[in-house]
């Protein structure tokens, strides 16, 4: 896979949405948040991409996109943060709220 210098390259550098799943691993609903997001993978796949940034790895990262709960999903286009889910959705609600924005 691709390196980038940074999370904010990767984003400005991708041609599709990508998703950024902020998660921890002690994060009940994050694992919770994984199958979820699978299922979400399968019907858009090509429309989006789909990243997980573990937040105690990155805490820097998540203190700058103001993520305060977990789990935390951001829509990002061009760079840009288009959108964001905090907690835990059903699959139903999730296809529903970004199939438009993709």
């Amino acid at each position: 896979s691709k390196q980038y210098d940074s999370f904010e390259e990767m984003l400005k550098s991708s041609s599709t949405p990508i998703l950024v799943d902020f998660y921890a691993n002690w994060c009940g609903p994050c694992q919770l948040l994984i199958p979820v997001l699978e299922q979400l993978n399968e019907v858009f796949e090509g429309r989006w991409k789909v990243v997980k940034l573990d937040t105690d790895a990155y805490p820097e990262v998540a203190s700058q996109y103001r993520v305060r709960a977990l789990p935390t999903i951001v829509l990002f286009k061009d760079g840009k943060e288009v959108d964001r889910i905090e907690g835990l959705a059903p699959f139903d609600v999730l296809l529903e709220h970004f199939n438009p924005l993709l």
